[in-house]
């Protein structure tokens, strides 16, 4: 039996949503990566133009899971939902919290129609790697991420 619930989040979790995000920034050695606020949270998620969703995992009256996602768009496929994170606490590891949030994220894709559903791993992270080859991910070797943080943003060369 299950001693958890798996549920849409709310503002009331952003708190807690946050303190997941930071302990997932301590696991994957980058605890000073986390520029994120509750306040910046709250305006992206609940304000007028909101950008991402999440779901939570909730045991008696305490947030033990969080999986997060927005929409992306592929010139190939159409709308896509984009996971950004699937967090479990640590202490709630391996009590299928990950995987009861994993379905909730995919039937939101079904029920939205998305084209498909993607996400990243970490390639050190054989744990996240193996559940999700368990449950049929293909994981695609040959992409290679990018990103531009806010201060290269601020340097860059603009064409003239």
């Amino acid at each position: 039996m299950q001693d958890f619930t798996i549920r849409r989040g709310t503002p009331d979790d952003l708190q807690a949503a946050l303190a997941l995000i930071t302990e997932l920034a301590i696991f994957e050695k980058a605890p000073n990566e986390v520029s994120n606020t509750t306040e910046k949270m709250l305006e992206d998620g609940f304000g007028q133009n909101p950008v991402f969703g999440f779901f939570v995992a909730q045991k008696v009256d305490k947030i033990v899971g969080l999986a997060l996602f927005y929409t992306r768009y592929s010139t190939w496929k159409g709308r896509c939902l984009y996971l950004e994170d699937i967090i479990v606490t640590e202490s709630e590891r391996g009590n299928s919290i990950g995987k009861k949030l994993m379905d909730a994220v995919v039937q939101e894709a079904i029920d939205r129609k998305d084209a498909l559903m993607m996400w990243q791993v970490l390639d050190w992270n054989t744990p996240a790697i193996d559940f999700y080859k368990k449950y049929g991910a293909r994981l695609e070797p040959e992409w290679i991420n990018c990103k531009l943080d806010a201060q290269a943003l601020q340097k860059w060369q603009f064409s003239e």
